[in-house]
């Protein structure tokens, strides 16, 4: 029935971002370069510091947050990660992962508290939510590479857009837990709008905030091994290299080290909220 009726809606999509890359590879460029800045700086900076340091510093976050085991276990963690040979792709992926987060923060936080406050902005911000999270990850890809070459930065801009949901939804979500009295009756003391958001609203919704950003970290952590398909470094690149070759250990060893330092960071953020 449908042999001799099939939409070109491929081949349209397709013109139309030859079109963007055309016409406006400027602005892609714009929006390449602050990403590159930050990504190249991170990766630079933790491959620079003595892993001693790196250590120390994860170790003192999760004795801050969470106590004596999770500095243990992160101890344990880091240096087995060092003793197998992945600590250099596990700082280029620890800085994929950052700058993921801090753009996705930076963009998500202000969306969410907006759409928190307003149902105009959530009922617009909702379908651009549902396609970036349902959209399978490996279709990320393609237009990422078209508009901004292959690469850590384009790793990092594909999973930007994977890993912002979650932060945009819980921060929205938190907003909206607020007691509506509580906001009441700091307007009725004479607070203003943003008075009542940064005093009352944001505090009480931030342990929900943390919990978005805790599945922010994660999700970045999926993305970034993904990545690698498009020539992102880090942890993701002997994964895909132990695939292509057969090579089963080479896989399993730099899958392991995505797994023990997703725990890590997953167990520092999650005590962050509770303590909140």
């Amino acid at each position: 029935m449908f042999d001799e009726k099939v939409l070109p809606i491929d081949i349209w999509i397709t013109a139309f971002v030859d079109w963007l890359v055309n016409n406006y590879r400027d602005i892609f460029q714009m929006i390449k370069w602050p990403v590159e800045q930050i990504l190249t700086g991170l990766d630079i900076g933790l491959n620079a510091v003595p892993p001693i340091i790196i250590i120390g510093l994860l170790a003192f976050c999760a004795w801050r947050f969470s106590g004596w085991g999770l500095a243990v276990f992160s101890i344990v963690a880091m240096v087995f990660i060092g003793l197998i040979g992945f600590w250099a792709d596990t700082m280029t992926t620890l800085a994929m992962v950052l700058a993921s987060v801090l753009f996705s923060t930076i963009v998500g936080v202000p969306v969410g508290i907006a759409a928190g406050r307003s149902d105009r902005v959530e009922t617009i911000a909702r379908p651009f939510l549902d396609a970036m999270q349902t959209t399978p990850s490996f279709v990320y890809l393609v237009p990422i590479v078209m508009l901004f070459s292959v690469g850590n930065v384009a790793g990092v801009l594909a999973t930007i857009i994977f890993a912002m949901p979650p932060i945009v939804r819980l921060t929205s979500l938190g907003i909206r837990g607020v007691h509506p009295e509580l906001v009441e009756a700091a307007t009725a003391f004479g607070a203003t709008r943003s008075q009542v958001l940064f005093k009352v609203q944001i505090p009480l919704a931030m342990p929900t905030i943390l919990a978005g950003l805790n599945q922010t970290i994660m999700m970045a952590l999926a993305m970034v091994v993904i990545a690698a398909l498009i020539g992102a470094g880090g942890l993701g690149s002997p994964v895909i290299q132990g695939l292509n070759t057969l090579d089963i250990g080479l896989a399993v060893m730099a899958g392991l080290s995505i797994v023990l330092v997703a725990v890590v960071l997953d167990r520092i953020t999650q005590s962050m909220a509770g303590k909140n």
